[in-house]
């Protein structure tokens, strides 16, 4: 899951580098956490969170094939 947010994080900002996931397992979910540079925080929320929500839907829908929950936290 870690992987699928780090590709499509960094085809969207502008400072790839910058751009770091981390992933946090519990008894009943995953946690993946999506941090990036300050001035690229825009690119990966979007308009009324847009993006944001395409890439928790993206990730929802592969984490259905392994059965878990997967929430991902933009920070």
């Amino acid at each position: 899951m870690s992987q699928l947010v780090e590709i499509i994080a960094k085809a969207l900002v502008d400072h790839p580098d910058q751009v770091t996931v981390k992933e946090v397992e519990s008894d009943q979910s995953v946690t993946v956490e999506l941090r990036v540079a300050p001035e690229d925080m825009g690119k990966v929320i979007g308009k009324q969170g847009k993006i944001a929500k395409a890439i928790r839907n993206v990730v929802k829908a592969a984490a259905v094939k392994e059965n878990k929950r997967v929430v991902v936290e933009i920070m």
